[in-house]
């Protein structure tokens, strides 16, 4: 298959490497390296502008990068994400949340995670318009599979109700079921957080941690809250100004000098953020 690539090691599921993207005269994102582990929670953290979502729509195919490559390697092999089209990336096992929710507001709960399904169809458009039986067998497990989510993420209480009619933090919720309704390999989470009281957050926390180990699906997620970051990430990549600060534990990185000057524009001041006694040094960018 054009696009398939046959080096990779078998605990990296996505692998970036160099990658670079400029728009117009900004380079928004400089020579960023990094590689996602199967069955890991990695997160990307930096302050605004920092380009971390600028990294989640490359991994999504909506940018191209000026320049580096992507592979990543799911069930269906190892295949170089910079050849696929932004239509192809759901059907390779990565699904996504946006930072700005994207649903349809007048639809229910369940048809929205319903939607979530179009990955797994098996049937074509004669059968779906004649309503065969083996159209109505693959309704039957798409609405099965729904009602698990539904049920995995508390949302029985919302099954049928439109999302226009739902809170703000139900409906980061219904946006993580439908991601999880394609069966990924692998989950980006943009800043599943936001907007998000204690309360939700600490369900969010719990989600996240459920979805890594009952689950097996490995998450790559941009988050601001750095509590939450540090309760459920395996590794963090800190990123300033389109480029690497630093990559380690949540602890590491927190305690970094460089973390410290790009969240407080100075490392004057920031004890409670100093690496901790008897911690490596952090691979940091030249």
């Amino acid at each position: 298959m054009a696009g398939t690539v046959s080096t990779m090691t078998d605990d990296i599921l996505l692998s970036a490497q160099g990658l670079s993207v400029r728009f117009g005269g900004v380079l928004a994102v400089n020579d960023v390296s990094f590689d996602v582990r199967r069955g890991e929670v990695f997160t990307l953290i930096g302050p605004n502008g920092a380009g971390k979502t600028t990294v989640f729509n490359l991994i999504s195919r909506l940018y191209t990068p000026t320049s580096g490559s992507m592979v990543y390697a799911g069930a269906g092999g190892a295949v170089a994400l910079t050849q696929q089209p932004p239509h192809r990336i759901a059907g390779l096992g990565i699904a996504r949340t946006f930072q700005n929710i994207e649903l349809f507001e007048h639809a229910s709960v369940l048809h929205n995670l319903l939607i979530g399904r179009h990955r797994r169809r098996e049937t074509g458009l004669w059968s779906d318009l004649l309503f065969t039986p083996r159209v109505r067998a693959a309704e039957i497990r798409a609405r099965t599979k729904a009602e698990e989510v539904i049920e995995f993420l508390d949302l029985q209480h919302h099954r049928d109700t439109l999302v226009a009619g739902l809170p703000y933090g139900v409906r980061k919720v219904v946006e993580l079921a439908r991601a999880l309704c394609t069966e990924p390999e692998l989950l980006l989470l943009d800043e599943p957080s936001s907007g998000l009281n204690t309360e939700e957050t600490d369900d969010m926390a719990f989600w996240i941690q459920d979805i890594r180990q009952d689950l097996g699906i490995t998450v790559l997620m941009v988050e601001h809250d750095m509590a939450l970051v540090s309760r459920v990430s395996d590794r963090v990549l800190a990123m300033n100004q389109g480029e690497v600060v630093a990559l380690g534990t949540p602890q590491e990185v927190q305690a970094h000098p460089r973390v410290a000057e790009a969240y407080l524009g100075s490392i004057d001041d920031v004890s409670s953020l100093r690496r901790p006694p008897g911690t490596a040094p952090l691979r940091s960018a030249p």
